[in-house]
């Protein structure tokens, strides 16, 4: 098994299988801005071309005080870096120990980094006969059995569910108690920028939040994250980083985004209204389960017909990718998750639901 098979969003492999071209396949499997990129992004990558020459400038400062502005904290507490993954692998080392907890259902990464630099792990799994809602009690109980290192995602991936801002702060004073270091990542939370933990991750100083570019402003093949911590977490964290690892293209990219803010109300504001759409429509087609989601995706629940491997082969027919969820740790075959995409986009993956359904 290849590694980009974990993932949603191979659109290449499965074009190739298919005989198809990836532009002919409607991608419900990776959750990506429906809008596209900021077209100013795509004219900034344009315009920096000529740059290509030099090397990047490795401590991505221009990048890295864009993010500071947009976010009202210190470019000090800012780590730019290659994809929020390059981040998840270097964790380990950061946070020093040996036993870890992730909460799951989980991105398959976390596990993936634990494992590499030779931790032990648990899960803390998440139920859905809770609607995945995780409890700050049940996993605060969980953390004095003794843990170095925390994964939470927030919203959850695939799950899509937000613990409020209370909640973590909770989480973040049980991690200080027990000397836990909290890996809090923040992928998907620019939907709900307002609950972000990153002022408050700053000043616990004993965390970090990740965060991608790449979903929210649709620029996965460049590759763009970055980490919000206190200065010496952060200094620490640029420390471990190799040089360079952010491209001269990204950081561009990068720098105009942020400066787009018509194009953040906008991408806020269509993605709820079709996230709301398109769980209403499923909920209709008896069989399936949409679970309530504060991201750009919905887990749905096979309660009856094909399992999701049989369905997702099923929506392969119509030239539709759907995310089968059976690989994530905690998860069957009796889940996938979908992309929240345009309108027209949506009305689609209905359509053909509805068919196989009928």
């Amino acid at each position: 098994m290849n590694h980009n098979s974990n993932h949603g969003g191979n659109i290449f492999a499965m074009a190739r299988n298919l005989g198809l071209r990836p532009e002919d396949i409607l991608d419900f499997s990776a959750s990506i801005n429906p809008l596209g990129p900021p077209p100013t992004a795509l004219e900034a990558i344009r315009s920096v071309c000529d740059n290509l020459v030099h090397y990047p400038d490795s401590d991505a400062t221009e990048l890295r005080h864009a993010l500071a502005r947009y976010h009202g904290i210190a470019p000090e507490n800012i780590c730019a870096a290659n994809g929020s993954t390059e981040l998840i692998y270097l964790l380990p080392r950061l946070a020093r120990g040996r036993r870890a907890l992730v909460v799951a259902p989980p991105f398959s990464e976390y596990a993936r980094a634990l494992v590499r630099e030779g931790w032990e792990f648990d899960y803390f799994l998440l139920s859905s006969k809770e609607d995945f809602v995780l409890s700050a009690s049940r996993l605060e109980l969980e953390l004095r059995k003794g843990y170095d290192l925390l994964f939470l995602c927030n919203p959850g991936n695939p799950t899509g569910r937000l613990l409020p801002i209370s909640e973590i702060k909770e989480i973040v004073a049980c991690c200080s108690e027990t000397g836990t270091f909290l890996a809090l990542d923040e992928a998907f939370i620019d939907f709900r920028e307002e609950e972000s933990a990153k002022h408050f991750i700053c000043s616990a100083g004993n965390g970090i939040v990740l965060r991608s570019m790449t979903k929210f402003f649709a620029i996965p093949g460049l590759r763009l994250g970055y980490a919000i911590g206190s200065q010496e977490i952060i200094a620490d964290l640029a420390a471990m980083r190799e040089p360079w690892s952010v491209n001269t293209l990204a950081q561009a990219a990068g720098v105009a985004a942020l400066a787009d803010s018509d194009y953040t109300v906008r991408t806020r504001q269509y993605v709820a209204r079709e996230r709301e759409c398109l769980a209403a429509g499923l909920l209709e087609i008896p069989g399936l389960k949409p679970y309530q989601s504060d991201a750009n995706y919905l887990l749905i629940e096979i309660l009856a017909g094909p399992d999701a491997t049989q369905l997702q082969s099923q929506l392969l027919e119509d030239h539709i990718l759907v995310r089968d969820c059976s690989n994530f740790h905690g998860l069957n075959d009796r889940f996938f998750r979908v992309a929240v995409r345009t309108t027209e986009e949506n009305g689609r993956l209905l359509q053909a639901l509805r068919r196989i359904y009928a």
